[in-house]
């Protein structure tokens, strides 16, 4: 059987599927040693999560980080209806998206924290 152009013969193939068996079996780590294994984070890291912050039940930190990661420089100052546009066009979680879209549509926000206060409700 042709192999085409793989940089692995057939035998080295086998030898790293046997190499992983293990890792893959397990779930966990198969080392002994902790200096190859990643680092778990820490206690005082915000909490991201892929489903997008629920308005009220998240801080204005976690808030503010999931809409950075979504939305750059360029999208601000904008209305709301140009940010619900933006998360769409970066992919945001719907979570997120349906609670800018609650705020209201003609407002003009000045940047992530502005917005972020808003979906949390924390003015000073």
């Amino acid at each position: 059987m042709q192999r085409g152009s793989d940089r692995l013969s057939v035998h080295r193939d086998d030898e790293m599927k046997h190499e992983l068996q293990g890792l893959l079996r397990s779930g966990h780590p198969t080392r002994s040693e902790e200096w190859h294994d990643p680092e778990p984070g820490a206690d005082d890291d915000p909490q991201v999560w892929g489903g997008g912050p629920a308005p009220g039940a998240a801080s204005l930190e976690t808030v503010r980080l999931e809409l950075a990661r979504t939305l750059t420089r360029g999208d601000f100052p904008a209305t709301g209806k140009a940010v619900v546009s933006a998360l769409r066009r970066h992919h945001a979680p719907d979570a997120l998206i349906e609670a800018v879209a609650e705020l209201p549509p003609k407002k003009t926000w000045q940047g992530v924290q502005d917005l972020a206060e808003a979906l949390v409700g924390e003015r000073d």
